[in-house]
């Protein structure tokens, strides 16, 4: 496909210690091709390597954020039943990788959103550390209309929501206004149409003030903690506090504020 050469599917850009990815496919509402997601993989993957980068945004170009996968593509694998399943099968194991690097990654990732994210493209929002949402984002798990369950969608969805809310998205495919979504918990700020990527990159900007060890080590021990059973999480967590106590960002950092204190 001439697509898997093409940079411009996925742009970078890079300021004050913040990566911004746009998603460049604004014709087709940012669906996430099998060369798109290659390219956010591989964009992942050199941003886990890359020091010089504290955080992450994420935003889609033109006016939708991400209409999921693209439909197009899909069908053209349903053309070739020999080789379909497996095309299938590639498809979506590339986008669960994707999906699963975003919490995997040292650094925070925000997702910046305008217009629609749906099936796919919610799955993607519900992925990412946080969310900020434009007043008009829309987001949907539409699956059920075409006869396509949003299975993958609804790992991610079911992590971020309660089981009813997630289940109430999945059966209905019903849109989901930017203020009910933060209700939700599937975004964690909602600001003014239009402003969402100001508003995310201020946020990556406050982040990436921070120790960069200490926000490492926070977002890996919040994901390790959050699937295990009460005890473990906490013997796991006094583990990691008292591994972050002897860093010398926690020193310097406690040392002033005590002598803030003292004053």
């Amino acid at each position: 496909m001439a697509e898997l050469a093409d940079p411009a599917l996925l742009l970078r850009e890079d300021r004050d210690g913040v990566a911004t990815l746009t998603l460049n496919r604004p014709s087709a509402r940012n669906a996430l091709s099998f060369a798109l997601l290659e390219a956010l993989r591989d964009a992942f993957a050199a941003l886990a390597e890359d020091e010089s980068v504290r955080a992450v945004v994420l935003a889609g170009s033109g006016p939708a954020f991400c209409a999921g996968h693209d439909l197009k593509e899909m069908t053209g694998y349903r053309a070739e039943p020999d080789r379909g399943a497996r095309q299938f099968e590639e498809l979506f194991g590339l986008c669960s990788a994707v999906m699963m690097a975003i919490p995997a990654l040292p650094q925070p990732v925000i997702a910046a959103v305008e217009g629609v994210a749906t099936a796919a493209g919610c799955q993607l929002v519900a992925s990412c550390d946080l969310a900020v949402a434009g007043a008009n984002a829309r987001f949907a798990t539409p699956g059920v209309q075409i006869g396509l369950f949003c299975s993958t969608p609804m790992v991610a969805l079911s992590r971020n929501l309660s089981r009813k809310a997630a289940m109430r998205m999945l059966l209905t495919a019903d849109l989901v206004g930017a203020e009910e979504a933060r209700a939700l918990g599937l975004v964690s700020d909602v600001t003014q149409a239009g402003t969402a990527l100001a508003h995310a990159q201020d946020l990556a900007k406050g982040i990436a003030a921070r120790s960069a060890y200490t926000v490492r080590v926070g977002k890996r021990a919040f994901y390790e903690q959050i699937e295990m059973p009460l005890a473990d999480a906490y013997a796991h967590a006094g583990r990691v506090m008292a591994e972050n106590m002897l860093a010398r960002s926690a020193e310097e950092g406690i040392g002033a504020f005590l002598n803030r204190k003292g004053r």
